[in-house]
């Protein structure tokens, strides 16, 4: 293990590094562009072989990949935002197709207004096309998505693609401490790419084809399947990653001073940072704080929610996202839980962070003042008034 000072992305391309994929294809997008920056030198420099295609959009970065998997190769890219939204109709491909693609995308806002700072709206928005979905709340935690994402989508039980997401600028570009594995363990850890689910001269077969209304649903039923067994899979991938490298995360959610909590937040990504620090705050205040992180939007973690949430008197929902003309996404999701668990616990939705705005100590303690004083409803932070 070799200690590095390594932005987000820098992390994350160790982490692809060590992966060993067998095919990058790449298209740079701000704030994207420095990972694949820095897996074009590696390969350069002989530290990683592996075939860099630069090609000449977002669109055909997906596409390249969706072909490099479909003959059992280890395929990866990158995106962000618009260049996201572009890929949009390879998305589906990659998912129903079961070509266990990894791709990082740096979470960044989306036009109109044109914006090149960090919100996650672009990935939200995109919740259906089925792929995993990820979010990742530091460097280390970067890096080792990475490593994880291939372990998992590879899986024989999952095949779907993943998506790693990393808040743009947050944590794409600031720098920090982290641990690189060894390639030896990392061989250890991440098994070389076998599937049937290629096509092959030796063992013909059909892929990508046609399916009418008398097979379709049969065809979607085992792709959400697919998506269902993340859940048992990266219980197994995080012991084995323990068990190697000796860092251990927690599933699908992180949760935090949640035991006794009567107030919690839920959020994802970075900003957990400053909520975990709040919650340390008010508990020296008598206050019984908590908060949620969650992992993975997709699969959903409503039994880990659910378990966590089920003593609480109020939570609210803080996300750096909104379906315009309803509430945040997350927000959504969290609701479904509690309704299908029949709990009754007050819910309130804050949207903040849009357009990369940055979301104060003193904004995040209003929440929770909220919280004890039972407001709800759905409310933009930070907004200013005309």
């Amino acid at each position: 293990m070799v200690k590095k000072f390594l932005s987000g992305n820098e992390a994350f391309a160790y982490g692809v590094c060590l992966a060993k994929p067998h095919v990058i294809s790449a298209y740079p997008i701000t704030p994207q562009t420095t990972v694949v920056e820095k897996l074009s030198e590696m390969v350069e420099c002989g530290m990683l072989k592996s075939e860099f295609v630069h090609v000449e959009s977002e669109h055909s970065a997906l596409t390249c990949a969706i072909g490099a998997s479909s003959v059992g190769a280890r395929a990866f890219t990158a995106t962000s935002s618009q260049g996201l939204l572009y890929m949009a109709e390879g998305l589906t491909y990659a998912s129903g197709g079961r070509f266990p693609i990894v791709m990082m995308n740096a979470n960044r806002s989306t036009a109109l207004p044109w914006n090149i700072y960090g919100d996650q709206r672009d990935s939200l928005s995109l919740l259906d096309h089925g792929w995993i979905q990820a979010y990742a709340e530091d460097a280390q935690e970067a890096l080792d998505l990475a490593l994880m994402g291939f372990y998992i989508a590879e899986h024989k039980d999952v095949l779907t693609p993943y998506m790693a997401n990393l808040d743009g600028f947050t944590l794409t570009h600031t720098y920090e401490t982290v641990e690189v594995p060894e390639a030896e363990d990392a061989d250890r850890f991440l098994p070389p790419f076998v599937t049937d689910n290629k096509m092959d001269v030796d063992n013909p077969k059909n892929l990508g084809f046609t399916a009418g209304p008398d097979t379709n649903t049969e065809f979607k039923y085992l792709e959400h399947q697919g998506i269902l067994n993340v859940r048992a899979v990266v219980k197994e991938c995080e012991d084995k990653f323990y068990e190697i490298f000796k860092r251990r995360y927690t599933g699908l959610t992180e949760n935090y001073r949640t035991e006794d909590a009567d107030y919690v937040i839920v959020t994802l990504g970075t900003i957990a940072g400053l909520c975990r620090d709040v919650v340390d705050e008010l508990r020296e205040k008598g206050v019984k704080a908590g908060l949620i992180r969650i992992r993975y939007v997709r699969p959903f973690p409503d039994a880990e929610l659910t378990d966590a949430l089920k003593n609480v008197k109020a939570l609210a929902v803080l996300e750096k996202d909104i379906s315009f003309g309803n509430e945040g996404t997350v927000y959504t999701n969290v609701n479904s839980a509690l309704l299908k668990a029949e709990l009754g616990v007050k819910t309130s939705n804050y949207i903040a962070g849009l357009g990369g705005r940055n979301i104060e100590k003193e904004q995040i303690e209003a929440i929770f003042d909220d919280l004890k004083n039972g407001v709800t409803g759905i409310k933009f932070v930070g907004l200013k008034e005309e």
